[in-house]
């Protein structure tokens, strides 16, 4: 019998070892950018002045003129809201260049602005480099602007235009695409040449990781509300998919494809405000710390990254409102997450012939891990020293070889070993925020990967008891 079932956990591993080789993995870059967890996007251009939402490309260069901006108040205050970096819209589907462009005459250099001077550019890259935060650039290909648009030649505009971004503003740790086309000034559409916009990205800049619907680096999450999918896998099969038009359909682009072909995570953009651009109709409609602490755990906590727009007004200042709202929901998260009961539970192991000491699943080494070799027939856990009060666990895989977890059970049990709750979801991730009505009396949390991709790596166990009133709803 032993021989038999010796015979089985041998072919299981077999099975494994073959899907390692054919599973996706993060680059180094990506893993990066999964630690970032949480940044924020400034929409600012013409339509700060006009109150549109998207530019017809036509309006004068003039209206461009902030009359205070100071890009170190925004990271400033991104720095005390916990964001790890800005990224700027550059340039919008308007066509209107933050940078003085060689190869545009819509830009800085053609408004009142410090007298054509300006470089929003140059002065955001030097704020984030002395606040120690990420520089992302946003530019859009298409452009309601340029004579050029819908001709050959602006594959060539845009590629010279990212080569200014790179040589004259870099590192840039995230360059954002936006798939948008629609019709430039002479009636016509682009073809985007996107392979060899990839293929000068990755020349250029091989650290820079680079978003659109389909990759190559991350996707959009398939909505704009900042919302991943309670299942969410960090692959996406991607053949016959181009950014754009061309893009999977939202529900995939929320959950991913279990067995994706290309390491493409999630990342979540939402607006603090109804609008993306700034409106001042919109000063009293801010999100509130409380609501950006439900964005949070339905898009980090679900293994995704937060990309939360911020919108300079036309004073080129973050609004009042916005910067309150940022730093309560700095304060939220710190005030949630800062006792974790993990730290003082024992962790252990328990594979099919014994139990023993797991200290990774609480050492906060997010590359140490336990590995679930055999579904069900292994389980791990915390025990505590006197019965805790909880109401939130976090989950995290560690993701060196990918992701693993397709279905998890927590369970939580009181010292005679009864079941006081059971918590069941799919996929892990990077973090896996689960948050619930308060449970006391607990004694043991043991968890169970009850079906999986491959073997999954558990890297930590977190527990917390955090204010009622933040649960997720």
């Amino acid at each position: 019998m032993k021989f038999i079932f010796s015979a089985f956990v041998c072919a299981c591993l077999s099975v494994v070892c073959f899907a390692q080789s054919k599973t996706p993995v993060p680059t180094p870059q990506q893993l990066k950018w999964h630690n970032q967890e949480y940044y924020l996007f400034a929409h600012f251009g013409p339509n700060t002045f006009t109150d549109k939402e998207w530019g017809h490309g036509d309006e004068p260069e003039d209206i461009f003129n902030p009359t205070q901006l100071d890009c170190r108040q925004w990271a400033r205050i991104a720095k005390q809201a916990g964001a790890t970096g800005i990224i700027i819209t550059a340039k919008h589907h308007d066509g209107f260049c933050l940078w003085p462009s060689k190869y545009s005459k819509h830009t800085v250099r053609e408004s009142k602005w410090k007298n054509g001077k300006g470089d929003v550019l140059k002065e955001l890259s030097q704020a984030c480099k002395e606040f120690g935060l990420n520089f992302g650039v946003y530019i859009s290909p298409w452009d309601r602007n340029h004579p050029d648009y819908g001709t050959e030649k602006y594959n060539d505009v845009f590629v010279n235009m990212m080569k200014e971004l790179f040589t004259n503003y870099g590192p840039i740790t995230e360059l954002w695409w936006d798939g948008a086309n629609g019709e430039g000034p002479n009636g016509k559409k682009q073809v985007y040449d996107w392979k060899r916009f990839k293929e000068v990205v990755r020349k250029l800049s091989p650290n820079t990781v680079v978003f659109s619907d389909v990759g190559p680096d991350i996707r959009w999450v398939g909505n704009e509300k900042g919302i991943a999918g309670t299942t969410n896998w960090n692959t996406l099969n991607i053949q016959g998919f181009t950014p754009g038009l061309g893009a999977p359909s939202t529900d995939t682009l929320n959950t991913g494809n279990k067995y994706g072909t290309h390491w493409i995570p999630a990342e979540c953009d939402v607006s603090i405000r109804p609008g993306w651009f700034y409106h001042a109709e919109e000063d009293n409609k801010v999100k509130s710390p409380e609501e950006l602490f439900q964005l949070y755990l339905k898009s980090v906590g679900r293994g995704a990254t937060l990309l939360l727009n911020v919108p300079p007004d036309r004073r080129g200042l973050f609004h009042e409102n916005d910067s309150a709202a940022l730093v309560g929901f700095k304060k939220l998260r710190e005030q949630a997450f800062k006792t974790n009961l993990a730290v003082t539970a024992k962790g252990y192991f328990i594979p099919h012939n014994g139990r023993r000491v797991a200290t990774a699943l609480n050492d906060a080494n997010y590359r140490s891990s336990e590995q679930v070799f055999v579904p069900h027939l292994n389980s791990m856990g915390l025990e505590f020293s006197k019965p805790e009060k909880m109401n939130c666990i976090v989950l995290s895989e560690n993701l060196l070889n990918g992701q693993a977890c397709a279905e998890f059970k927590i369970s939580l049990l009181n010292s005679n070993g009864e079941l006081l709750k059971e918590i069941t979801g799919t996929t892990i991730g990077r973090r896996r925020m689960l948050s619930f009505e308060t449970v006391e009396n607990v004694s043991s949390v043991l968890l169970v990967i009850v079906d999986q991709k491959r073997t999954t790596a558990i890297a930590e166990i977190e527990v917390y008891n955090i204010d009622a009133k933040l649960i997720e709803k």
